[in-house]
């Protein structure tokens, strides 16, 4: 499917109200994979399903035995596991959710969520380490068939269908670039990228297309990042490094993309947002805000014109009141994720944000790391080097 073409299916869906589950359908079998103290469970990946309307979670698998017994408790479940292959063995769940955030454990969860049988596995984001981990988590969903989908919860917000359409019809005039900003806290440099950055990058893919290339310089107190500065990340993120990164991708509709995460910047947060610049319009999406975007109308350029305007973006349109706040909570308790990954194991179709986006995202990030430990020069996407480059930083 051509990338214009299906962007404009997507938003199609984004606007349409969820479809109600059939009364007669027998209710979803729900295993939950969560991790107290290694990530726990993500951003609500857990009390997600008991907000769904035909889902049932139907048993817990957590190695800490009490996060075990605390998770038992809030899903109100009288079977629950500390080995999540038993689980999966014992259970046979249709559905898997995965948990945790620490991105170390994601691969081999979804890999026995897929080889259990799952139709269908939500999982928490940063999706994996590296692009080998998804090359092999991709071939093995092909197998058998299995819909994977990643929380980037921003990709089933309403806005996205209302900006789609501000560049199709030529408001915002030319696509100039495409720019994000970490969120500039303590994490500032490749612990945002990962983090809160994947976000970003992800959003470059949506409005960009494949990215090509990526070209990057990576810097711990001003300086470029050798050896001696990697470390083992938080989060289970792995080899890992920088308190300041710049990085520039060339998209697949040849728009240029640029990410900068620098640490402690200043901004409290305000600066962690994705925008695209047009020649007649700036749209501004704050993660995770509500509004979670705004459109600026006029030459993004021109010092003459009035003081630039805020328009919000909401589910309605531009500058429109928000007249469905039930939806927009949908979006940020991953419950409208939750009931497309449904749609799209009945549908036979990719989730919105499937596993090739997760993976999309991942080979971004590690882009920058592989463009780095090349001195800045640009790298093509597809990477040729599947792993981490910063584990071979010498």
């Amino acid at each position: 499917m051509k990338r214009r073409i299906f962007l404009a299916a997507s938003s199609a869906a984004l606007l349409a109200p969820t479809l109600a589950m059939a009364q007669d359908q027998p209710k979803r079998r729900v295993a939950v994979i969560g991790h107290t103290g290694r990530g726990n469970y993500g951003h609500g990946l857990d009390t997600m399903w008991g907000k769904i309307e035909g889902a049932e979670v139907v048993a817990v698998a957590d190695a800490d035995p009490k996060g075990l017994a605390s998770a038992m408790q809030r899903l109100g479940l009288k079977q629950g596991f500390a080995d999540y292959n038993e689980m999966l063995k014992t259970t046979k769940p249709e559905i898997v959710a995965v948990g945790p955030r620490h991105a170390d454990q994601h691969h081999d969860m979804v890999l026995a969520a897929i080889e259990s049988g799952a139709r269908g596995i939500y999982c928490e984001k940063p999706f994996v380490r590296t692009p080998a981990e998804a090359d092999r988590l991709i071939a093995a969903a092909e197998k058998h068939g299995t819909k994977v989908a990643i929380a980037h919860r921003n990709r089933y917000h309403p806005a996205l269908a209302h900006i789609d359409a501000l560049i199709a019809s030529g408001e915002m005039g030319k696509v100039l670039e495409l720019r994000g900003k970490g969120k500039g806290d303590r994490r500032g440099g490749g612990e945002d990228l990962w983090v809160l950055g994947s976000h970003v990058v992800n959003l470059f893919a949506y409005f960009g297309g494949q990215p090509q290339s990526c070209s990057a310089i990576m810097l711990q107190d001003g300086k470029p990042v050798a050896a001696s500065d990697v470390k083992h990340g938080a989060e289970g993120l792995g080899p890992l490094a920088a308190n300041e990164l710049h990085a520039q991708y060339l998209m697949g509709n040849g728009v240029t993309a640029y990410y900068d995460s620098v640490a402690n910047d200043g901004t409290e947060g305000n600066g962690y947002c994705f925008q695209i610049i047009g020649s007649k319009g700036v749209v501004t999406w704050h993660i995770d805000r509500d509004p979670v975007a705004h459109f600026s109308p006029g030459n993004p350029f021109d010092p003459t014109l009035p003081p630039r305007k805020w328009l919000p973006i909401t589910s309605a349109g531009v500058n429109q009141p928000e007249n469905d706040p039930k939806l927009i909570q949908s979006v940020h308790n991953h419950v409208r994720a939750g009931v497309d990954l449904i749609e799209a194991i009945d549908e036979d179709r990719a989730p919105i944000c499937d596993i090739h986006e997760g993976a999309t995202t991942i080979e971004m990030i590690c882009g920058v790391f592989a463009s780095h430990c090349q001195n800045g020069q640009r790298v093509a996407l597809p990477l040729k080097n599947r792993g981490n480059a910063l584990a071979e930083l010498s």
